[in-house]
């Protein structure tokens, strides 16, 4: 049974813009490593600012995680369809012949690969500087890996609809902080307890719905806010 021609070039598409933005975020290392950079700066200066006692440091590890990674992640927002749309590239893509709901599944992913899953390699060297233990390592990275992968969904929802704004960077967070507030309560709160040896189960079969939910609808919606803005 042969393959159908048609989600073979959406797919063959599909990795064409991943492997694009890779490069593009390689050729140019200073936004790559600006979020990761921030993440660090925030979450290892932290304890050394308050001096905190490491009873105390322990409870406050997982709020201080999480809007790290939140704050992070929008430093890399402003860029995912700004940049194309300013040289014309995102228009070509556009009348490319391939569906633009296939793009954007693409520059949402290649996204992630560049600062979400990159912040979830890095969090355990945050998660020894805020004393958590290695047992809720396996926790955290789970949450972590699902909040910013949700993230990165409600992300392209505000770079699709302020793409065409001058100063869109502020309108963006405004947007999507609100948006991410539930991810950074169930995902501290999955962090919390796995610090502190109960079960975190509730709190991600939370963050995966999210995950699933976004990543269901959030497409179809930057396609549009994208359709728009090219008309």
């Amino acid at each position: 049974m042969s393959a159908d021609p048609n989600t073979v070039g959406a797919a063959r598409a599909m990795m064409l813009v991943i492997r694009r933005e890779l490069c593009l975020s390689f050729r140019r290392p200073e936004q790559l490593l600006q979020p990761l950079v921030f993440f660090l700066i925030v979450t290892t200066l932290f304890p050394l600012g308050l001096s905190l006692q490491l009873s105390l440091l322990k409870e406050m590890a997982p709020g201080v995680l999480w809007v790290a990674a939140l704050l992070s992640s929008l430093l890399a927002l402003d860029s995912l369809f700004k940049s194309d749309a300013d040289d014309g590239t995102l228009e070509q893509l556009a009348l490319s012949g391939q569906s633009l709901t296939v793009i954007v599944i693409a520059k949402t992913a290649a996204h992630w690969l560049l600062s979400g899953a990159a912040l979830v390699l890095i969090s355990p060297v945050v998660a020894v500087a805020l004393a958590i233990p290695p047992p809720a390592f396996p926790t955290m990275l789970l949450s972590l890996a699902l909040g910013t992968l949700t993230l990165s969904w409600l992300g392209a929802i505000g770079a699709g609809l302020t793409v065409g704004l001058k100063r869109g960077n502020v309108l963006l967070s405004l947007i999507v902080l609100p948006l991410a507030m539930p991810l950074l309560i169930f995902g501290a709160g999955a962090t919390d307890r796995a610090i502190s040896g109960t079960s975190a189960a509730g709190a991600l079969y939370f963050l995966g719905s999210l995950c699933v939910f976004t990543a269901t609808l959030a497409p179809f919606a930057v396609t549009a806010a994208l359709r728009i803005t090219l008309e």
